[in-house]
């Protein structure tokens, strides 16, 4: 693509954006992961879709908000390939479908259960959702080195989580093992594989199983000290991942 292109929806050209990047869902997350960086610059905002863009060991990062929900998250992943992206890591929130996963706590996804939309419009729900191995085992062994609490396994995306048979669906994943639920991460996985690039994803988790949705949301609104832990200790784990890979 011509380097003065600017994507619709990002709206960055291709010299403004990394092969290394974060992404979230909230744009004021994207100031927060950005405070790690050295050099940041904001560079773009439109509509959901927050950018910055700094450095971090020498290497340069873009970070970039996505919105909720797999729709606005693979808009993001797909103009952002088209502006050289190779490497992406989400660093979201979750809700913990398991007891033993704390608030604060990460879930590091290997995998995922595609119940959203986003990527079906790709390729039928038999194609699988896998994480990046590489970009995966650096940012373990990132986590273990700093001894954080973190769980490892499969995620379940989907698309609403005020559904009339909301609790019925997470008790039925947490039968089956399924860590935790967030919206976007199986969608990313899924066509960052068609597109050949690289995709991690490390959830924070925010709402213990069997916890009222709103409250836990509420409380992860107003910075609760454990989860705003998390969420750091996430983009670091993301950060040292991309600048090792």
């Amino acid at each position: 693509m011509s380097n003065d292109v600017k994507q619709p929806h990002i709206a960055v050209g291709f010299d403004d954006v990394s092969d290394k990047v974060i992404v979230c869902g909230e744009p004021d997350r994207v100031n927060r992961i950005a405070t790690l960086l050295e050099r940041s610059e904001q560079i773009a905002e439109n509509r959901e879709y927050r950018i910055i863009s700094g450095y971090y060991q020498d290497h340069k990062i873009t970070v970039c908000s996505t919105g909720i929900g797999s729709p606005s998250a693979l808009i993001a992943l797909e103009e952002l390939t088209l502006c050289g992206a190779k490497y992406i890591v989400r660093v979201g929130s979750a809700g913990a479908l398991q007891g033993n996963i704390g608030l604060g706590e990460l879930i590091v996804a290997e995998g995922a259960v595609r119940d959203e939309g986003g990527s079906k419009a790709y390729v039928s729900s038999s194609y699988p959702a896998v994480a990046s191995r590489p970009l995966t085992t650096e940012i373990e062994r990132y986590l273990t080195e700093h001894a954080y609490p973190a769980h490892y396994g499969i995620v379940r995306s989907h698309d609403s989580f005020y559904t009339d048979e909301e609790d019925k669906i997470c008790e039925h994943w947490s039968r089956k093992g399924v860590l935790g639920a967030d919206m976007e991460t199986s969608a990313l996985f899924t066509v960052g594989k068609l597109r050949g690039i690289q995709v991690a994803s490390i959830l924070n988790n925010v709402v213990l199983y069997q916890q009222n949705v709103q409250e836990g949301v509420s409380e992860y609104a107003n910075a609760n000290d454990i989860t705003v832990q998390g969420e750091m200790m996430a983009a670091k784990a993301a950060l040292a991942a991309l600048c090792r890979c």
